[in-house]
């Protein structure tokens, strides 16, 4: 099995082939290998790729494979709009699902658990409140950035995907994860202008770039923050 050492990490991984991936995903999931997957490619190129997020990667490993804390309590924090806030669990043992609200300084979890909740049932609730932000938000930027940009696309939807933030289909919906309210607002711009683009040039070829340095100069830096995530655009 191929290992790139990276410092004093030794990264082994495998690779699986998956022919209907245009880019290639790196995986990090506690007690497993590293999982590289996409077009095929050679060794090379595959230690090419682990070589280019070895420093995410060593990143992952690290945080995958710490001591569970199974349960949030008052004090844990979670991630919103670029930033960590304070959760507030309050018992609500009469609902049958925690439900989550933010009041612009911490998050308030409503817990059918009691003065704690699940990572478990956290996730989801989390992502529904994402869902519910991204699609309450969402809409604005985009009316802002088709008129200073003169690009447009038909639609946006909030969609849930395996390995990347953000897609544009053929037809010129723009789509986002909902996780994506986990990015900063100068991410999430750089992310709309990047799909906007995609409405004109449907690679990432030169033309592409040249379109996305034209309506957003500082992208390296911002797409730099959305490649640490292990998923792409």
């Amino acid at each position: 099995m191929p290992v790139f050492q990276y410092g004093t990490t030794e990264i082994e991984w495998v690779f699986k082939i998956d022919e209907k991936l245009a880019n290639h995903y790196v995986t990090v999931e506690r007690d497993k290998k590293v999982l590289l997957k996409g077009p095929n490619v050679s060794l090379e190129e595959q230690g090419k790729l682990i070589r280019y997020r070895a420093r995410w990667i060593k990143q992952r490993i690290e945080e995958v494979n710490q001591p569970l804390k199974e349960e949030l309590v008052t004090g844990s924090r979670a991630q919103y709009r670029g930033r960590s806030y304070y959760c507030e669990i309050i018992d609500s043992q009469d609902l049958s699902k925690p439900e989550i609200s933010f009041n612009q300084s911490k998050f308030k979890v409503l817990s059918p658990e009691g003065h704690f909740i699940s990572r478990e049932k956290f996730k989801p609730a989390l992502e529904r409140f994402y869902q519910k932000k991204a699609q309450q938000k969402l809409g604005s930027r985009i009316r802002y950035w088709q008129e200073q940009t003169g690009l447009e696309s038909l639609m946006f939807k909030v969609k849930k995907f395996e390995a990347r933030w953000a897609n544009c289909t053929e037809n010129n919906v723009i789509e986002f994860h909902p996780r994506c309210m986990e990015f900063s607002n100068a991410v999430m711009d750089y992310i709309i202008i990047h799909e906007l683009c995609h409405t004109v040039e449907k690679s990432h070829n030169k033309a592409f770039w040249q379109l996305v340095t034209r309506h957003c100069p500082n992208w390296k830096e911002l797409h730099a923050e959305v490649e640490v995530s292990g998923m792409v655009l």
